[in-house]
């Protein structure tokens, strides 16, 4: 079975020490800001970091700062181990909450002794957005007494995702914060985020990841991948690990082929093949959103040698736009993918 890589039971972290450095230093300076914007691409150890960051505060000796030079707590020690069974009293987690249909699904299943297997959990549906209702549980949080006076943290995954009234609930807490507590927010595109939180907390920027560190993670998680695979899937990644193993996971190389010879094609694909390859995209929520994905990224490696730029960016917005729609509203996927593989041959 693959390591557990997720970032609450991963302690390992390549191509962050710049980040890494920035935050301890201010830590032994005992100059730490009260809350940091974890910024980046997705898939380059943002959360990892986060949960890094968490574990070392609430378990560094204050009392010896000089001694430290990394944040790595190991996973022996008794908070890794709560941190990662999710019950360490002192941290919360703000994630997307499962849609009210899916929390009777998990309520039924708890009341009834049952187990849910991954698929069953894998298909739970979560919420658009994270809700005002949701910040207001970061209040009752904070509002507790600390275990043994020490810190309280917590993590926003992601703060892209709050709708503006949960943004509106954060920045009142970000104006007064208790003290010893900080908030960590994970943040894919920091520009979507009210410009007062941005005002309000420390910057944290992480760089995507050079390819030789994307082969080295991906022989650590992925141990049975090929060099010739290994070697794909680092230049389809584009410095994302996480991106990288996904695609590993879903088939991705192979998936990208078939798309890239139906593209190439200028609409010379047999339509069994093109049917076959649609099938394929909307075989599971996965795939689909892989199938997104992968169209994008098509664009943008082809941008540079289409005459008509323009005309292939509003197709990149039209992509976006089209499968965003077929998740909120009933839409024939095969239909509107076939469609916009025949506007994206015409383009190139």
């Amino acid at each position: 079975m693959p390591e557990d890589f997720s970032p609450q039971n991963n302690h390992f972290l390549l191509g962050q020490e710049e980040a890494e450095s920035t935050f301890l230093q201010a830590w032994k300076n005992n100059t730490l800001h009260h809350a940091w914007i974890l910024s980046g691409e997705k898939g380059i150890g943002k959360a990892t970091l986060a949960y890094r960051i968490a574990r070392f505060l609430l378990c560094a000796d204050a009392d010896n700062r000089q001694q430290y030079t990394t944040l790595n707590v190991s996973p022996d020690n008794p908070v890794f181990q709560q941190i990662a069974n999710g019950s360490y009293p002192d941290l919360m987690v703000l994630e997307r909450d499962y849609t009210e249909t899916d929390k009777r699904k998990i309520i039924s299943a708890i009341r009834k002794g049952e187990v849910m297997d991954n698929g069953e959990l894998a298909a739970l549906k979560k919420s658009a957005f994270i809700r005002v209702d949701d910040v207001r549980k970061v209040n009752d949080f904070l509002s507790k007494t600390s275990f043994n006076d020490g810190w309280r943290v917590v993590i926003i995954d992601s703060a892209d995702d709050m709708n503006k009234n949960a943004s509106n609930a954060l920045l009142k807490i970000l104006e007064e914060p208790p003290l010893k507590t900080v908030l960590l927010l994970i943040s894919h595109n920091s520009g979507v985020l009210l410009p007062t939180i941005r005002s309000r907390c420390a910057k944290l920027p992480l760089k995507t990841l050079d390819n030789a560190v994307v082969g080295s993670l991906l022989r650590r998680y992925r141990s049975e991948l090929s060099e010739a695979m290994i070697s794909k899937l680092t230049e389809m990644s584009a410095g994302s690990i996480g991106k990288a193993i996904l695609y590993a996971d879903e088939g991705a190389v192979n998936f990208y082929d078939k798309m890239c010879r139906l593209l190439y094609s200028k609409q010379n694909y047999s339509l069994s093949e093109l049917l076959e390859f649609c099938d394929e995209a909307v075989s599971s929520p996965e795939m689909f959103s892989l199938c997104e994905e992968l169209l994008l990224k098509f664009l943008k490696d082809n941008m540079p040698n289409c005459s008509d730029k323009e005309e292939l960016y509003e197709l990149w917005n039209e992509i976006r736009r089209k499968f965003a729609d077929c998740l909120n509203i009933n839409m024939d996927k095969r239909l509107m993918l076939i469609n916009l593989f025949n506007k994206i041959c015409r383009v190139l």
